[in-house]
């Protein structure tokens, strides 16, 4: 779990350093809302929101940080905390 002040910074540092078909899990205390966010090329990304409003996103990396501070504050309104889990190109295809 981390702060939610800090987890955009996290997260794009993470998600910039991963493999073609790796990806993050931003979930919520209870896990009923997720943001999910999937390298798929070499400077693209697929994020999946899953929440209040269910979408999906194809985005440049430097399309990613504006995207990525409006879903946390759509989808994380209340939270103080951030579950992160990593994902392999074997569980959820984007």
């Amino acid at each position: 779990m981390i702060d939610k002040a800090a987890a955009l910074g996290v997260v794009l540092g993470k998600i910039k350093a991963m493999e073609q078909g790796h990806g993050l899990e931003l979930l919520t205390y209870k896990r009923d809302r997720a943001v999910i966010i999937r390298r798929s090329g070499p400077e693209a990304f697929c994020v999946i929101q899953n929440g209040f409003e269910q979408a999906r996103y194809i985005e440049s990396a430097k399309g990613l940080r504006p995207l990525l501070k409006r879903l946390l504050k759509k989808e994380f309104p209340r939270s103080n905390k951030v579950r992160l889990r990593a994902l392999s190109p074997d569980d959820r295809p984007c």
